[in-house]
């Protein structure tokens, strides 16, 4: 049997790096957010149209990038398997797949993006700012899933340093082009507020998938050359994605119904829930690095059959992100005041926001212990069953819960409250389900 270093250091090896890719996506919505809601014209409106867009775009790369996970779990088994020879053909294949597919979802939504945003209760003013945003941004969307695409490789082969480096480079340059073409440089360039942002998120994402194209071609033996006969683990491939797809669309609907709830409730709500859900999303991701180590080692693991391995790993990486998500909620108690002030200083915003702050806080364990078990469970390929709880969670615990709070006309408290409960319920039952099969086979 060969030996797969689960150690301390060869997990933080692999978490460190992943969580600074990891946060490249929300980075990107994050900067865009803060930027222009600091605009001193419009800026609520403009966080407002920022947020919207940014929700449902990160909902499109959410339901297509869970390719990537897909492409790590299946290169990860072969490697543990000892069969990562008969990949050759694979690679190029999925990176395909990836952009084939990011470009029939992008033109699916981009002739009705007006009619989606305005069913998301976006009007007037912010109906306006949201379009401009959209139809710019919108272009980096086959760009990152390209990108993605090329992460899931490096992932499958047990690297995340290329990735992390791709992303550092993008993010950072994304915030400089956004107070540039935000604000606009004295002498060189005017002010684009709402635009300038999504031109900031594009350029970022296009330097991203150059750079990962080229990593990919000078640090891998990875051949780009298409061949006509399909390989056989693209069939594999195509159900774990689908699988995957439903999954996203069911949490995506969560966060689709918890925006389309606060823009009803006005400018200063959605301007809120926006800071929330974005804070919420950079910890997600953070939290996701060590998820991306029980991931990579995980799937390999049990393409050796090694479950004694495999459980120990689990305890292990759960255990880590426990005590991240932990660092997080100290954080949140320091300068909770100043991550407000860091996206808007609209009064009424802020005190709404700082209302709903403690349960974004409250979620950290439970995300926490959900996307850990969330990413070992698709290096395992159990993408099936990861649907199942995703439709669970969402049509049980979610719904059920907002509109019990809808009821007692809680408002955002209400929304985050059945978001807790959506998380709560995933890490519960995922953490079950692992103890049920795998644990039994450690034992054997």
């Amino acid at each position: 049997m060969q030996t797969i270093d689960i150690s301390f250091k060869r997990i933080q090896q692999l978490a460190l790096p992943a969580i600074i890719a990891g946060i490249a996506e929300p980075v990107l919505s994050s900067t865009d957010a803060a930027i222009v809601g600091n605009i001193s014209e419009f800026g609520t409106e403009s966080l407002a149209a920022v947020g919207i867009v940014g929700v449902l775009l990160s909902t499109l790369i959410w339901v297509l990038a869970q390719t990537r996970s897909a492409i790590s779990a299946i290169i990860s088994q072969n490697l543990g398997a000892g069969k990562v020879d008969t990949l050759q053909s694979f690679p190029v294949q999925a990176i395909l797949f990836n952009v084939l597919l990011s470009i029939v979802v992008l033109f699916s939504t981009y002739f009705f993006i007006e009619e989606i945003l305005i069913f998301l209760n976006a009007e007037d003013l912010i109906l306006k700012f949201s379009l401009d945003y959209y139809n710019i941004r919108v272009w980096g969307f086959p760009l990152t899933l390209f990108t993605f695409a090329i992460f899931g490789i490096f992932r499958g082969f047990q690297n995340t340093f290329w990735p992390m480096i791709v992303a550092a480079i993008g993010a950072i340059t994304n915030i400089v082009l956004d107070f540039a073409l935000v604000y606009g440089v004295d002498g060189f360039i005017e002010p684009m507020h709402v635009k300038g942002a999504a031109w900031a998120s594009l350029i970022s994402q296009a330097i991203m998938a150059i750079m990962a194209l080229i990593f990919l071609l000078k640090k891998t033996e990875v051949s780009l050359k298409l061949k006509r006969k399909i390989h056989p683990e693209i069939k594999r491939l195509v159900a774990m994605s689908f699988n995957l797809f439903i999954r996203s669309v069911a949490l995506n609907v969560a966060l689709l119904i918890a925006v389309r709830e606060a823009t009803s409730f006005g400018k200063e709500f959605i301007a809120a829930h926006t800071i929330a859900i974005n804070l919420w999303l950079f910890s997600a991701f953070f939290l996701d690095g060590y998820g991306a180590a029980g991931n990579i080692l995980g799937g390999r693991l049990l393409g050796a059959k090694n479950y004694k391995k495999l459980w120990k790993l689990t305890k292990k990486v759960n255990g880590y992100n426990l005590i991240v998500s932990v660092l997080l909620i100290i954080v949140g108690l320091l300068f909770y005041k100043q991550l407000g002030l860091l996206f808007n200083k609209d009064a009424l915003v802020l005190s709404t926001f700082y209302s709903v702050f403690m349960l974004v806080l409250i979620s950290q364990p439970f995300n926490a212990l959900a996307f850990t078990f969330d990413a070992i469970f698709k290096g395992l390929g159990e993408m099936k069953y990861l649907r199942n709880i995703l439709l669970a969670s969402t049509f049980l615990g979610f719904i059920p819960t907002l509109l019990i709070c809808t009821y007692f006309d809680l408002k955002l408290t209400g929304i985050w409250i059945a978001l807790v409960v959506w998380v709560a319920f995933r890490a519960l039952v995922l953490i079950i389900k692992f103890k049920n099969k795998y644990y039994k086979l450690a034992q054997k």
